[in-house]
């Protein structure tokens, strides 16, 4: 585990007790922790309306601190303490909104060349995710002068989620890393200013973005959408079709569709072919979201004409349980 997941983690576990605090818990020692207060905890997060894989990771931080002192079965999963189908947390690893920055009206190579004119480091940071779909620490710890040996695969090694390497293709791309590499330092080889430690320099580079409106609450946009993009990119490279988040209707032969799929997941640096599905959506998804929900008179009509029963009222509906619930509360807000 690196170092910055150890204070990300720590920094986590540190707010939880101070929530367990302000609910009237003070406790004097981790030790003291039991099951009442995580349920207290998860009621917080819940009724503070966080997605439950925010809360199924926060209980991961809380179980790993829970074996480390010898409590193996204290910390339970998401579904010991609350009903998750019923209040909207289950958890999806398909993308049901279009993160790139085109997505949102947004000239990437425009705003980066803006961007550039306050910190041409942050900025050839951008070059790099959008023209190699590098995740934001890769991109910080990436040595270019390295890297551009190669003019045909680009290895990223450094800052890799899990520590996997992979190789990226170059292509037409090689003049990005060569003006990385003239803006690297001399210590480390990486683009991160060598006055800078990493955690300073995250920092200053989130700053950076937030004075040109690079947020979720200023243009809609953050620097991920880059990856996003380039992954988009690679999938309609592949098939000669939009990747399904696009909604542009069309599909591709089933075969190219799934060397897409191999090529996007490679490229991201995962394993299984589904967690494509995190940047592309699917195309059942797309066509559930674009099917006409029922009406929450409908919905209330199919749960008495079916005595009741919500699993098979949905049924019916042809909708999830879950969303029945969604049509059945807004519908008495």
């Amino acid at each position: 585990m690196s170092i910055k997941t150890q204070e990300y983690r720590a920094a986590k576990l540190c707010k939880a007790f101070k929530e367990l605090r302000e609910g009237g818990f003070a406790l004097q020692s981790p030790w003291s922790l039991k099951h009442k207060h995580v349920q207290h905890l998860v009621d917080t997060w819940i009724a503070a309306g966080q997605s439950g894989g925010t809360i199924e990771n926060k209980l991961t931080y809380l179980r790993a601190l829970a074996q480390w002192m010898g409590k193996t079965n204290l910390i339970g999963s998401l579904d010991d303490y609350a009903d998750r189908e019923a209040l909207g947390l289950k958890r999806s690893y398909v993308a049901t909104e279009d993160k790139s920055w085109a997505a949102h009206g947004v000239d990437a190579v425009a705003k980066i060349e803006e961007i550039a004119q306050t910190c041409p480091y942050t900025a050839v940071q951008l070059k790099l995710q959008a023209a190699f779909g590098l995740r934001i620490e890769e991109s910080f710890m990436l040595r270019p002068a390295e890297a551009a040996r190669n003019p045909r695969m680009l290895a990223v090694t450094r800052g890799t989620k899990g520590g996997r390497p992979r190789e990226v293709p170059v292509e037409t791309k090689i003049g990005i890393l060569e003006e990385a590499a003239r803006l690297s330092n001399g210590l480390t080889g990486s683009t991160v200013p060598a006055d800078r430690t990493i955690s300073q320099w995250r920092d200053w580079y989130y700053y950076v973005l937030g004075k040109h409106g690079v947020t979720k609450r200023g243009m809609g946009i953050t620097s991920h959408g880059l990856r996003h993009e380039y992954l988009q990119t690679l999938y309609k490279e592949t098939t000669g079709v939009e990747a399904p988040i696009k909604r542009a209707g069309e599909r591709p032969d089933p075969q190219l569709h799934e060397e897409a799929m191999r090529r996007v997941v490679e490229a991201a640096g995962h394993s299984r072919l589904t967690k494509s599905g995190a940047y592309l959506s699917t195309f059942a998804m797309q066509d559930r979201m674009q099917r006409k929900l029922p009406t929450v008179d409908e919905a209330r009509d199919a749960l008495k004409a079916a005595a009741g029963n919500k699993s098979h009222a949905a049924k019916a509906l042809g909708i999830s349980r879950q969303g029945l619930y969604r049509i059945l509360g807004a519908g008495e807000k």
